[in-house]
């Protein structure tokens, strides 16, 4: 199986990604998370800090937050790919978001994985979102 990852110079051929180094195809090993984007968290409702990255290893991609990840307790806190780069406080509609999961804590490492029918191409940020009353925590643009 082949995967373009557009003008980001990395694919997959059968299990092993490939990067474009000055136009070069170098290998990475299988199992290696290798970075596609990321970009710091930034306050919505709530003080949200840290950084996430949309990472491929072993042929899956994953949203990962870093050790500095902090935010807010809060009710039915989700995890979210939104489709554009600032994500609104409050009023998101279902069709500009796909939710990766319930958020698994409020600080520290965390990844969760993308469906492989999302192209994470159509989105341009991730947040921390309460589905509760339907508010944005806080978001990364990508």
């Amino acid at each position: 199986m082949v995967m373009n990852f557009g003008n980001l110079g990395r694919w997959w051929v059968g299990g092993a990604m490939f990067v474009s180094l000055a136009g070069a195809p170098v290998w990475v090993a299988p199992g290696f998370a290798q970075a596609l984007r990321q970009g710091m968290f930034v306050k919505a409702e709530h003080p949200t800090q840290g950084t996430a990255k949309i990472v491929t290893a072993g042929g899956k991609t994953f949203v990962e937050f870093d050790q500095k990840f902090k935010t807010d307790a809060g009710p039915d806190l989700q995890v979210i790919l939104y489709r554009q780069a600032t994500v609104p406080i409050g009023g998101l509609k279902a069709e500009d978001y796909v939710t990766l999961g319930k958020l698994q804590k409020t600080q520290g490492q965390q990844r969760y994985a993308i469906p492989a029918n999302v192209d994470v191409s159509r989105y341009q940020s991730v947040a921390v979102w309460c589905r509760q009353f339907n508010a944005t925590f806080g978001f990364a643009k990508l």
